[in-house]
């Protein structure tokens, strides 16, 4: 970040604060029932993203490029999850919440990278069912195990140098008032505003940034839908549209429980009071993870035969050691 203060000028000096107070859950009558709530989701979620993750590798026969997609979201919500929901706990249930500069800074880097990646991965399965439905003669030349790390590695590469854009933005905002945050974590939108200089290069980004990781994904992956519904019609019987249909049912399901949230949010954002808005937020953030590996084990049969035949085999194992 100093490399990016030092390309405005030398001269220039921040006034940056010791820490910042996040106080976004203060003042909400019975929230601590909330907090067991929030513990209970991270545990759903590191239980299940890990489940998922470990099916994926110990079965060789789920190592295809669309699993190369599964494991990375599964990898994201355990990861996104770790880093927002136990530093949310310790913020507001052991009352730490002065948060030091650079670590405040630190924990919205991780936040918002997990947040947009969970986005970016939901394109590439998108894509993946795209080219698997409307092209399924060229799917094993296009979608190669090759081609969807390097889509994932682009979209990793993109969503770190955009947050990190974000954060070095923050760091040539000055503060010389106040430093409470009005979020449940170092949201960047709060914390500009908290600013005493010029924000509007913030501001810009703040505007961009839902454009590029929310609108522009989601347009993506509802042509590509529209692309397959129109593939189907035209070629395939009303049963050869519900067999290709049925592949896509887990991969619709998880766009639902991330985008619907989402807009519900946008849509309502002015019209409800900010304590509602935060745990509204706040949901949107921690739900998505926890839902989906239950979603894709549920509604992707290549997922549950493998886990028959994992514990199938484990239960083998421990009639052989019983013996």
């Amino acid at each position: 970040m100093n490399l990016f203060n030092s390309a405005l000028g030398k001269n220039i000096t921040f006034v940056h604060p010791a820490y910042f107070i996040i106080s976004g859950f203060s003042g909400i009558p019975n929230i601590k029932h909330y907090y067991v709530f929030l513990f209970f989701v991270y545990i759903v979620s590191v239980l299940g993203n890990a489940a998922v993750m470990a099916v994926i590798c110990l079965d060789h026969n789920l190592r295809t490029p669309k699993y190369i997609a599964v494991f990375n979201l599964a990898f994201v919500d355990l990861f996104g999850n770790s880093a927002l929901v136990p530093k949310v706990l310790d913020v507001f249930l052991f009352n730490h919440h002065h948060i030091p500069y650079n670590d405040c800074l630190t924990f919205l880097f991780f936040c918002y990278t997990c947040l947009s990646m969970q986005s970016f991965n939901l394109v590439a399965l998108s894509y993946d069912r795209l080219i698997a439905i409307s092209f399924p003669l060229h799917y094993q030349v296009k979608i190669t195990h090759r081609f969807m790390l390097y889509l994932i590695a682009s979209f990793w590469a993109f969503v770190i140098v955009a947050v990190l854009i974000a954060v070095g933005l923050i760091t040539r905002l000055s503060f010389c008032e106040s430093v409470v945050v009005n979020s449940y974590f170092c949201d960047h939108g709060q914390i500009y505003r908290l600013s005493c200089n010029d924000h509007y290069p913030n501001y810009v980004l703040s505007c961009l940034y839902p454009v590029l990781i929310f609108w522009l994904p989601l347009v993506f992956i509802l042509m590509g839908y529209l692309y397959i519904g129109c593939t189907l019609a035209k070629v395939a019987t009303a049963h050869q549209s519900l067999k290709a249909f049925k592949t896509c049912i887990g991969h619709l399901s998880l766009v639902a429980v991330y985008f619907i949230p989402l807009l519900i949010v946008f849509t309502l954002m002015e019209k409800i009071e900010p304590n509602a808005r935060i745990i509204n937020l706040s949901l949107t953030s921690v739900f998505p993870p926890m839902l989906n590996p239950i979603v894709y084990v549920l509604q992707t049969q290549e997922i549950r035969e493998s886990l028959k035949k994992l514990l199938n085999i484990r239960g083998k194992l421990k009639k052989i050691t019983a013996m």
